[in-house]
């Protein structure tokens, strides 16, 4: 059975953000945007200006058991940001995890929504309009729209931290799916060939398949790299001070973890045709990694395929919350004008 929104918390919400609507209303274009980045240990929410510069943010730890609890955190934010902002139609959220067709969210990350209709009830909480979308989609969202992919018609944004999964852009906005989940490369089955040569093990992935790219390509798949070839222990960050220091394993272990990159980067390439792949996540931030991408692209593209620019992200940890910021501001003027995304 689905919990009730907590009744205080949506009464006090409506009261307040009805009175902040009118005001809005009364006074044209709202003067900011909200951007909320949901995560699994905390919530940060993020005020813009109309041209997209951070006015200010703050965070919370994230409620991930009860969703009672979980809905009056993120109305409270919002709440928080309208008393000291104003009142705005452009909110976006961005999180970890799949929202369906019928809005019902599967987070393993945030347990407690699971299942739930999330956008709903906190428009119920908030009596406003809001809108929700994948946070490594909200990546990409950002870095075409004055980032790295900032003027290119089609952007790939493809993240490579904790976990491997992106977002792909055309003209600015998000490309829409049946099933809104465009970008999950790091969930296709990894190169036979590559696991072949390597006589890599196949691993078990938290998703329920065998052999994802993501269990070799993530932060923790490349610990378990480093280990296959040697290493005393799965530790990326003595991965990374060994390959600096020219260690016979670490380098082994970078040339199959970019075999395996460029593999799974070249089926982004056949599949999306972009004009710029746009890298982020922790793993992004190792320079050796994004500049042997290109060539380790087209070693696994047949002839006359050209691998296209492979730039670094330009916001970094900060294209979470932008990106949600910039859904909201896009979705608001769409149901400004009769239109949906």
């Amino acid at each position: 059975m689905k919990p009730a929104v907590n009744a205080a918390v949506t009464t006090a919400a409506r009261s307040q953000s009805s009175l902040a609507q009118s005001s809005s209303a009364q006074s044209g274009p709202a003067q900011y945007c909200y951007g909320l980045d949901i995560g699994g240990t905390k919530i940060e929410i993020a005020v813009f200006d109309n041209q997209l510069s951070l006015v200010d943010s703050w965070r919370t730890p994230t409620p991930t058991d009860n969703y009672q609890a979980f809905i009056a955190t993120v109305a409270s934010l919002v709440q928080q940001a309208e008393q000291k902002f104003g009142a705005t139609n452009a909110i976006g959220i961005g999180m970890p995890g799949i929202i369906d067709s019928q809005g019902r969210v599967k987070s393993a990350n945030i347990p407690c929504a699971t299942g739930q209709q999330l956008a709903q009830d906190l428009q119920q909480a908030l009596a406003q309009p809001l809108h929700i979308a994948n946070d490594c989609h909200l990546f990409a969202l950002s870095e075409a729209n004055g980032g790295a992919g900032d003027g290119k018609m089609n952007v790939y944004g493809a993240i490579i931290g904790t976990g491997a999964a992106g977002g792909f852009c055309i003209n600015g906005q998000l490309a829409k799916s049946r099933q809104n989940i465009i970008g999950e490369y790091g969930h296709i089955a990894a190169s036979a060939s590559v696991i072949n040569q390597y006589q890599l093990p196949i691993n078990a992935c938290g998703c329920g398949l065998q052999g994802c790219y993501e269990t070799y390509i993530a932060g923790p798949g490349l610990a378990k790299l480093y280990q296959h070839f040697g290493a005393d222990k799965a530790d990326t960050k003595v991965f990374v001070e060994q390959l600096k220091a020219g260690d016979t394993i670490a380098k082994q272990t970078f040339d199959c973890y970019m075999d395996l990159l460029g593999a799974a980067f070249a089926s982004l390439v056949l599949s999306y045709d972009p004009d710029v792949i746009v890298v982020g996540g922790g793993l992004s931030k190792i320079t050796a990694i994004i500049d042997a991408l290109p060539t380790a692209i087209a070693k696994h593209l047949f002839a006359g395929v050209e691998v296209p620019p492979v730039q670094a992200a330009k916001f970094g940890d900060s294209s979470g919350v932008r990106g949600a910021a910039i859904l909201g501001t896009q979705l608001a003027k769409n149901d400004v004008n009769g239109e949906r995304l």
